[in-house]
């Protein structure tokens, strides 16, 4: 099982990853048989090729994305985050999301599933 910290560096380097904006590091934070729902409770991605292409699509409609870790608390082999991303869309205009995710991580420190809360009252934006 994860460490306390091995969760919180996981965290970390999923922040730092997605406001990289490099799909394939993106997906090497997976296991090959990772499940991600973002956000729920739209279809799974399953596997690192699916969780790829939907960040990749993610990426690929703005010009950049800051993801910010706001609260963690990890459980057991669990750590539930609170996040707020900033996204630069074309055009000059922003979109702010806020909502709370769940991960399952090894103890290698890779995401085995992770389901992402946040909806339409969960979206801003503005110029």
């Amino acid at each position: 099982m994860p460490t306390t910290a091995q969760l919180r560096e996981a965290m970390e380097r999923y922040s730092t990853v997605i406001s990289s904006m490099d799909a394939d590091a993106y997906a090497a934070l997976f296991t090959p048989d990772a499940v991600q729902v973002d956000p729920v409770p739209t279809p799974p991605n399953v596997g690192r090729d699916a969780i790829r292409a939907f960040i990749q699509r993610s990426f690929d409609s703005c010009e950049t994305m800051r993801f910010e870790v706001g609260e963690v608390h990890p459980v057991a082999d669990k750590a539930a985050i609170t996040f707020h991303i900033t996204v630069s869309l074309q055009g000059g205009a922003t979109m702010q999301i806020r909502g709370i995710e769940i991960f399952t991580l090894t103890e290698e420190g890779l995401i085995s599933a992770v389901d992402a809360y946040w909806g339409d009252e969960d979206v801003t934006f503005g110029e």
